[in-house]
């Protein structure tokens, strides 16, 4: 209880309350105070609340509280008898039932908020049935739950929007980028716009630039058309793909069975589905409803704490110890009698059991077997794509398995081929190398000979004379092409040259005239600017030391004006004080006891003693009411025993009356009889 004392007090001291108070003053408060801060705190939820309850009466005070606490789904502490008292502390004040209430609404005050705010929208008035048979109240009132469904999803929006991680701040930041943005781009465009009015026939160019970009589009949109057609006909191709593969495994199947096992097979199918519809999904499905509705019902709950899920628990656990143990009993009651009928209801349950995990089964292997031809499908259609074939069946896999083999024979002659060409290359190979030995044998026989002769070194000098003689005759060919092709060019650039300086001589003529003028115009433009520069510091100076002695003489005419004022009002303030003092003292000394009357002395004399003799009074008051408080709450209780006291006779007497509707009571001699 001092915690939550204690955590009411720390939430009433900061914002928006901050009512100072410490565990000493709260528990201080009397009722009307406690009843007080309840409804200020009930005002911060719902500003509609915030007001005096001094100006209401106590009745209207609780129905008004209650309502609002309806409408937040708090829930009382302790069962419904506690309600009436619950009810009667809140009128009263009384600490245990406003300290809790305290404390559920500051721990949740801005969830609470948010409930009062929607159930200002969501709260449905409740019409009389009698009244909606008229059309144009039962169009009002379909127009009323129209809005507020209107009014859900805005406000749903409306949060999705606050999580989405948009702030305004951050919206702003980007539409003044944007703007800055466009401020450039406009600048830059009446640059460009400047920059193209110099050039001749800029019109006629903006036309075909315009144009240009027209036709970039025309083609990106074309591109994008072509793209989605492309797409639309590979989907249309998978979707023939599927159903040629569906075709043909409906011919295969209508081959190879008879009407027979077609029959039996759908109606297989038929008992299947039948069983599902009529006892399977009916039972799935009430038990979604089932716990559907038990879910509403929790989210409708207030929220809870651990302590009363751990006072759920256990009341869970009773009962399934009493069910247990209802069961027990009912099994030892009814075991003699119905022994054979409880082994029949045995087989039957294992049977329903056994029938209903087939089923699920069944179901089972025939999603597996949907999702395996869904993957199949996939694969064929990769297949397609990667090898460009679709993936064989039956007799076109047959043919392709005897086309293999026969290839596979070519493939075994073309290897003996291959093996027959590599045996003959490496005895060529050999060969080769023999003659190669051959040669540099013959060749070392020819060196010795030519030793032998004095003339070593001939033939290796013969046969590289001849091999640079027919380098040179290469070379010689390759220069004589190559200068033609360099004479060739040479001619053609002086023509080009020719021709350019043709052309560009009256443009180097006009150059060569501005370039002139523009040195002329560039000194001209500097002489210019130094005599501005110049003139522009001067100025500036000036202008500079004249804002300095303004600014000073402005703040010095400010300063004497602003004492000025202070200074008549001053003197204003003084006559005044001196006017009302000598009239005072005039109305004081006078000898006329109405003029003293007046006095402010005699008027605040006179204030004081009527504020004692009141308090006084309501000292007595007070006191006479702690007297009478103890009778008067017992005289209350003596009278709501009474009010339920005629209630009851009133109810009795409304019974007799329905008896005697039935039957007349007649007495006589002591005795009662009915009669018919």
């Amino acid at each position: 209880m001092s915690d939550q004392i204690q955590f009411i007090v720390e939430k009433l001291n900061q914002e928006p309350f901050r009512k100072n108070y410490n565990l000493i003053t709260f528990d201080s408060l009397e009722s009307m105070q406690l009843l007080q801060l309840l409804n200020d705190v009930l005002g911060e939820i719902d500003p509609k609340h915030a007001v005096d309850i001094r100006e209401e009466l106590p009745e209207q005070t609780a129905k008004r509280m209650l309502g609002l606490l309806g409408i937040l789904k708090y829930k009382p502490p302790g069962s419904i008898s506690d309600l009436s008292a619950f009810r009667q502390g809140l009128v009263t004040g009384s600490k245990p039932v406003i300290h809790p209430v305290l404390h559920w609404l500051l721990q949740r005050t801005n969830e609470l908020k948010k409930r009062a705010y929607l159930a200002r929208f969501l709260v449905k008035l409740e019409v009389p049935a009698e009244f909606l048979q008229d059309d144009t109240v039962a169009d009002i009132n379909k127009q009323y739950e129209e809005l507020m469904e209107a009014f859900k999803n805005l406000h749903k929006e409306c949060e999705q929007l606050k999580t989405s991680g948009l702030s305004a701040a951050e919206i702003r930041r980007d539409i003044s980028a944007m703007e800055e943005e466009k401020d450039q781009l406009i600048k830059r465009v009446e640059r460009l716009k400047k920059r193209v009015e110099t050039v001749q026939n800029h019109q006629r160019m903006l036309e075909i630039a315009r144009q240009l970009r027209l036709e970039k589009e025309r083609e990106e949109s074309l591109a994008q058309q072509k793209q989605e057609q492309k797409n639309q006909l590979f989907h249309a191709e998978q979707r023939l793909q599927r159903a040629q593969l569906q075709l043909k495994e409906m011919h295969h199947a209508v081959v190879d069975s008879k009407p027979e096992s077609l029959m039996k097979k759908l109606e297989e199918e038929i008992n299947f589905n039948s069983y599902l519809v009529t006892e399977k999904i009916p039972r799935e499905l009430e038990s979604k409803k089932n716990s559907t509705y038990f879910l509403q019902k929790v989210v409708a709950e207030p929220a809870m704490s651990q302590s009363d899920l751990n006072v759920l628990e256990i009341k869970i656990n009773e009962v399934n110890a009493q069910m247990n143990q209802l069961i027990e009993k009912r099994m030892m009651k009814y075991e003699p009698i119905d022994s054979k009928f409880s082994m029949y209801r045995q087989q039957a349950s294992i049977i329903s059991r056994k029938k209903e995990a087939k089923a699920e089964e069944l179901q089972a292997a025939k999603e597996e077997m949907s999702s395996t031809e869904r993957q199949m499908l996939q694969k064929t259609n990769q297949a397609h794509e990667l090898e460009g074939s679709e993936v064989l069946k039956g007799d076109e896999f047959k043919h392709y398995v005897n086309k293999l083999r026969s290839k596979n024979t070519f493939y075994k002659k073309k290897r003996l081929e291959i093996a027959e060409i590599t045996a003959e290359y490496g005895v060529l190979q050999r060969t080769e190398e023999l003659l190669k030995q051959r040669h540099e044998a013959i060749q070392q026989q020819l060196q010795a000979i030519e030793d032998k002769k004095g003339i070593s070194g001939y033939s290796y000098t013969q046969e590289e004379l001849e091999r640079v003689s027919a380098v040179k005759s290469e070379m010689d060919e390759m220069k004589g092409r190559t200068l033609d092709n360099m004479s060739e060019m040479v001619k053609k650039l002086n023509t080009m040259v020719a021709e350019k300086k043709a052309s560009l001589a009256p443009v180097i003529k006009e150059l060569r005239q501005l370039r002139q003028k523009c040195q002329e115009l560039t000194q001209e433009c500097d002489e210019k600017k130094i005599q501005y520069d110049s003139c522009a510091a001067g100025l500036e100076s000036n202008r500079s030391t004249l804002e300095q002695e303004v600014k000073g003489l402005l703040e010095e005419c400010v300063q004497e004006e602003s004492n000025y004022r202070y200074i008549n009002c001053m003197k204003m303030n003084l006559e005044i004080q001196l006017q009302r003092a000598k009239e005072e003292v005039k109305a004081y000394v006078s000898p006329d006891p109405q003029e003293r009357r007046k006095a402010i002395r005699e008027q605040y004399t006179r204030m004081i003693l009527e504020q004692e003799n009141l308090g006084k009074k309501l000292r007595e008051k007070q006191k006479v009411v702690r007297e009478s408080h103890g009778p008067n709450m017992k005289q209350i209780k003596m009278w709501q025993d009474f009010e339920r006291l005629m209630e009851c006779k009133r109810e009795c007497f409304l019974k007799q009356q329905n008896q005697t509707a039935i039957g007349q009571v007649i007495q006589e001699g002591g005795k009662d009889r009915l009669v018919l």
